[in-house]
């Protein structure tokens, strides 16, 4: 029997269930809470992005843009589901690792076998893999490049390229040019480089959400020989990239703006300015070693990550607001 409860739960946050729960759990419940889906809200932003955009410019396909968010959304829950494998087999999340603290880490948890998550990988990823290639079928073989690109990011993130420092820079480049400038080449039928720079724009968010979640787990990855971007450049300097990623992204928006490549109702996002003054007082002060008191206990020990996936979260709605606004003001 499906539960719409946990469905919503899951999509929500990323919950903490004991053996017995999760038995009891319906196989969509299961699926959510196994690929981490609360983060998928990034994902259907930067997908959101692209499509408005194509239709603000008139060019709107809305069977293509469906295929096209199934796709990212998919590939998206794949690749999640790789990295728990991944680190699983590579003895990473082994002992009492961040990953396994945070919520379910299915294998370590013992609540999956490999079998299982090889499994859900292969029909996830076979999915994502159908909505490609119908996207392909219709828009041509840009889109084909695109995907192998989207494939390669998939398979190789966790490794090697999260141990190398490059994870953070493939988070700028998936979340931005290749997933709103693939969504807007999809969706309208043609390449847009004003597409590909707002999505980049928008990326700086989940480049930074990776970022906090890398300094919180710092200590931890340095200890396994995972050298991410935090890693190689110390808490401080991480803390303060963060807060310049965020400062950034504002500032791109409004001189997107006053450039003309944005119309004037995206200066919505100005709204966000009380929450990010209150995250960047919270990266400019050392990550602190046992939960503060005025901290949820129930997601400890994600705290840097917490604040930047709340102040991206309500960015990425302010901005998609805007962009329907000017859509139905064109």
């Amino acid at each position: 029997m499906f539960d719409l409860r946990m469905w919503i739960r899951a999509l929500q946050i990323i919950p903490r269930l004991s053996k017995d729960e999760w038995d009891r759990l319906d196989v969509v419940s299961r699926w959510l809470v196994a690929t981490r889906a609360a983060v998928f809200v990034m994902t259907i932003v930067s997908g959101g992005i692209g499509g408005i955009l194509a239709a603000r410019d008139g060019h709107f396909s809305g069977l293509n843009f469906l295929a096209c968010l199934i796709g990212l959304v998919f590939a998206h829950a794949t690749n999640n589901l790789v990295n728990d494998l991944t680190d699983h087999l590579q003895g990473v999340d082994k002992g009492n690792y961040f990953r396994a603290q945070y919520g379910p880490q299915p294998l370590e948890h013992g609540l999956m076998s490999v079998r299982d998550v090889l499994r859900y990988t292969v029909i996830t990823g076979a999915i994502a893999l159908a909505a490609g290639v119908w996207l392909i079928a219709a828009t041509g073989t840009t889109a084909l490049g695109l995907m192998l690109a989207g494939v390669v990011f998939v398979l190789f993130y966790t490794w090697p390229l999260k141990h190398i420092g490059l994870g953070e820079p493939t988070v700028l480049l998936v979340w931005g040019p290749l997933m709103v400038g693939g969504t807007y080449l999809c969706t309208a039928g043609q390449w847009s480089w004003d597409a590909a720079l707002i999505g980049t724009a928008y990326a700086l968010g989940p480049t930074a959400v990776l970022f906090g979640k890398h300094t919180d787990k710092l200590t931890a990855d340095r200890a396994k020989g995972i050298f991410t971007l935090p890693v190689l450049l110390g808490e401080s300097l991480a803390r303060r990239c963060v807060t310049v990623m965020l400062v950034a992204q504002l500032l791109a928006v409004v001189a997107l703006v006053w450039t003309g490549a944005l119309g004037w109702p995206l200066l919505i996002v100005l709204a966000a300015l009380p929450m990010l003054r209150d995250t960047a007082a919270v990266f400019a002060r050392p990550r602190p070693e046992t939960c503060p008191p005025e901290f949820p206990k129930s997601i400890w020990p994600t705290y840097l990550v917490a604040y930047a996936f709340r102040y991206n979260r309500r960015f990425g709605l302010l901005f998609l607001l805007g962009l329907l606004i000017e859509l139905a003001l064109s």
